[in-house]
């Protein structure tokens, strides 16, 4: 589904912050990307959807080479951060602008927002509240149920337990399990939480300082091994 060819992205200053040579991520993957600070998953992400120019190298992801074609983008979608969001739009405006972008109706739209009602606890929907003036882990609400509208292929998610609750926390892990149940969408993860990456997926690739160290397919003893290496 996704490739990845001498992939490599070097700043004016010369300093290299990602330097993968290759990396297959087979469709139906849930897929996990840990590292500390400065590691280059979201490096690796903005890459993948085409928001900063690689140094060398590719990305092809269902086919597409991704910085030369948009025809990547109906099937897959993310979120980043709260740069994703359009801060004047209430969390429905926002919902129904994603939707008609995706060819989705208000009714498809309603009928995922009331699947997820539960992850949204009372505080986004039908509060007339801007998206600006939301808290940051319920921006980041309204952020992952709009990288789901449309059916997407591809889910791209950065951080996505930052912010939360214990409680939402344990909410979206459900989302997102459900979603790699589905052999159709492959889930691509990053956190700093080491136990919640390992809970979602059931593969596991390590950066440091922009290089894969390590690639492990889950098992009961993935945490133990990622603890002990990120203890060094």
């Amino acid at each position: 589904m996704i490739q990845v060819t001498n992939l490599t992205k070097t700043y004016a200053s010369g300093v290299t912050v990602l330097n993968i040579p290759s990396l297959e991520i087979p469709k139906g993957q849930s897929f996990g990307l840990v590292g500390n600070n400065g590691a280059g998953k979201t490096t690796f992400f903005s890459l993948l959807l085409d928001l900063i120019q690689a140094s060398s190298g590719h990305i092809i992801n269902n086919g597409i080479q991704v910085n030369t074609s948009e025809a990547w983008k109906p099937f897959t979608s993310a979120f980043i951060d709260e740069s994703f969001l359009i801060g004047y739009l209430t969390a429905e405006e926002y919902f129904y602008f994603i939707g008609d972008l995706r060819g989705q109706n208000k009714a498809d739209i309603d009928d995922l927002l009331k699947k997820h009602e539960e992850f949204f606890n009372g505080e986004i929907l039908n509060n007339k509240k801007y998206l600006r003036d939301l808290s940051k882990g319920n921006m980041k609400k309204v952020g992952i149920i709009a990288a789901l509208i449309g059916n997407p292929e591809v889910v791209i998610l950065d951080e996505p337990f930052a912010n939360l609750d214990p409680t939402t926390v344990n909410r979206l892990k459900k989302i997102i399990k459900e979603l790699a149940e589905n052999s159709n969408v492959t889930v691509l993860v990053s956190s700093h939480d080491l136990a919640h990456t390992v809970e979602v997926c059931t593969r596991i690739v390590a950066l440091h300082k922009g290089e894969i160290v390590k690639d492990i397919q889950t098992s009961d003893e993935t945490l133990k091994e990622l603890d002990a290496f990120f203890a060094v």
